[in-house]
């Protein structure tokens, strides 16, 4: 690396050690109005955020897939800034962040607090969508609200200079990495962009201002250089990486002869602490129950968008489909997903080396079906075939697949959750599709088989993206990832109520959208039960979703009710 370069990464260094120490002195008060001053800057650069986002990925204006960047981006960033906020003016009163969540039992000894929603707004743009997070076993109510809080309980203790390595996919990442660092840890970042989010810096530099006037921020760019440069400087104190297990692996133990013997003799080339949120191979698993024909279209819809949203390339894409090979509708449910995943709109596939894992998919199953211009890969194994390497490559990229199992009811839900646990690589994100009538026949069978899921975040009717989405939730790999055999990767990020001892985070979503889910609501007469909204705008094929995922993001920007109505009015032509 020139030396003009390392005396730049150096003085940026220097200049975060100097905030470290001004960070220390903030009252959690003035903590808060920080983060207020942040809202504002964000709102201010939205607009600009999610235009250069999509361009980037090659949407162009008028694409009917633009409002995923206005979500991905500036709304994550907002509604993460609002509850951080609130944690922050909660921690500053002697309050905990988790005073007035309803707490409960869960499965397995353990405890839950019901972090989603807790204000009706949320309840009503989210209309039957919750969310809970899950604490390891024999946590203790009070020992959860007496730990809530994190670095903030103890706010004049530095964490020090902290390095985050920035994702590549999603473009509120980085920024959501970097507020956890400064706010769950004390620790002051700096933040090195992926090459593929170049063109955001500009951005990123009006909008988190107020963190980089005082030095509590430095954003650099540069490759693997410029990472490796960073890792192993001195004044580093830990480092924070949002990507894969094998960059991952060479960050800890370098690569080659040299890696072997680390790994062999236990001693990672890495001297500093290192989280990580990793991918992996995500399930979906499909309880086989009596469906309509809406409800077949509707949630092989969905399954689409859990794969094709933006391109496949995240890190909670699904890409195994597990269902009953015994199931009466299992042709009928095939049919439904070949035509939603071929009809879904056309999109670029943008991120770097996809044409190759696509076409290592295609190699491995010859005989999968192409659509999409040819980007887009399903492949249907067949009882029997193996499917090793389906179940064992993160494709990130547009291939789908299917993987029979036998059963019904109980006995295949149970084998579902076992070949997920075994099977398939990695612990980050599982969703699970069932129809309300099937569950409740399953009682707390259902529940038992979502606590033995071993994954970091678990959506029933509902898409792991959501927990992404929702920062009251936390988001990170299943807890036992290790320096030696990483998985999904090690530690939390998000969790702006700041809890401690977190296992998993659970969302719940409604099986049937609006006007289909009255029956249920009237019946159960809960709107909980339900959904008074149609189709998410998060769906690729939902037909407003990019003008109502604006407006959703203007509403976090400026609390505008009036301009809110006609954002609800045309979510109801999605």
């Amino acid at each position: 690396m020139p030396a003009a370069d390392r005396e730049r990464l150096d003085a940026a260094i220097a200049d975060l050690g100097t905030g470290s120490r001004s960070w220390s002195h903030l009252t959690l008060s003035q903590r808060a109005r920080l983060l207020e001053r942040l809202h504002a800057t964000t709102a201010a650069n939205a607009e600009e955020w999610a235009d250069v986002a999509s361009l980037s990925k090659g949407l162009e204006p008028g694409h009917p897939l633009r409002g995923e960047e206005w979500l991905a981006g500036p709304y994550a960033t907002l509604v993460a800034l609002a509850a951080y906020r609130e944690s922050l003016e909660a921690l500053a009163k002697g309050a905990s962040p988790l005073d007035g969540v309803t707490t409960d039992a869960a499965p397995g000894g353990r405890i839950r607090a019901h972090t989603f929603p807790l204000h009706a707004m949320d309840g009503l743009l989210l209309s039957g969508y919750t969310g809970e997070v899950w604490f390891e076993p024999g946590v203790t109510a009070e020992q959860a609200r007496a730990s809530a809080g994190l670095g903030q309980l103890h706010p004049t203790i530095s964490g020090g200079v902290g390095l985050v390595l920035g994702a590549g996919n999603v473009t509120s990442i980085p920024v959501l990495d970097v507020l956890y660092e400064l706010l769950a840890h004390n620790r002051v970042a700096i933040l090195k962009v992926n090459p593929t989010q170049d063109s955001l810096v500009p951005v990123y530099e009006r909008a988190l201002a107020p963190l980089i006037e005082p030095g509590f921020l430095r954003i650099v760019r540069g490759g693997g250089e410029v990472g490796a440069y960073l890792t192993g400087h001195a004044a580093i104190d830990h480092v924070h990486i949002t990507g894969a297990a094998p960059t991952f692996d060479a960050i800890v133990w370098g690569s080659g002869a040299a890696a072997t013997r680390r790994r062999r003799d236990g001693r990672p080339q890495l001297k500093k602490p290192i989280t990580a949120e990793l991918g992996g191979v995500s399930p979906i698993i499909v309880v086989p129950g009596r469906w309509t024909d809406a409800d077949l279209r509707y949630q092989t819809e969905h399954i689409a968008t859990m794969r094709l949203q933006n391109s496949g390339h995240n890190c909670i894409a699904g890409q195994v489909v597990i269902i009953s090979a015994d199931w009466p509708q299992r042709v009928e449910f095939l049919a439904a997903l070949r035509e939603s995943f071929g009809k879904a709109p056309a999109r670029p596939v943008w991120y770097p080396r996809s044409d190759e894992k696509l076409e290592s998919a295609a190699s491995s199953y010859p005989d999968a079906t192409r659509s999409g211009d040819g980007t887009r890969l399903l492949i249907e194994v067949a009882p029997g075939d193996d499917a090793t390497a389906l179940e064992t490559t993160e494709y990130f990229a547009p291939v789908l697949g299917v993987v029979e199992l036998g059963g019904n009811g109980q006995e295949f839900l149970d084998a579902a959750v076992a070949h997920a646990n075994d099977r398939l690589v990695g612990t980050l994100g599982a969703n699970v599709l069932i129809d309300p009538e099937t569950q409740a026949a399953l009682g707390d069978g259902f529940e038992r088989a979502i606590a033995d899921l071993r994954y970091g975040a678990i959506s029933v009717n509902s898409w792991t993206a959501f927990a992404f989405l929702t920062p009251t939730l936390t988001w990170g790999g299943y807890p036992g990832g290790t320096l030696d055999e990483v998985v999904s990767g090690i530690g939390v990020v998000h969790n702006a109520l700041l809890l401690d001892r977190v296992e998993r985070s659970l969302t719940r979503g409604p099986f049937r959208p609006f006007p289909r889910s009255i029956p249920r609501i009237l019946r159960t007469r809960s709107l909980s039960k339900g959904s008074v909204l149609p189709k998410p705008p998060w769906f690729v094929d939902s037909r407003t979703g990019a003008t109502v995922s604006e407006g959703f993001t203007r509403y976090r920007m400026d609390g505008n009710l009036a301009r809110l109505v006609g954002t609800l009015v045309q979510a109801y032509r999605a």
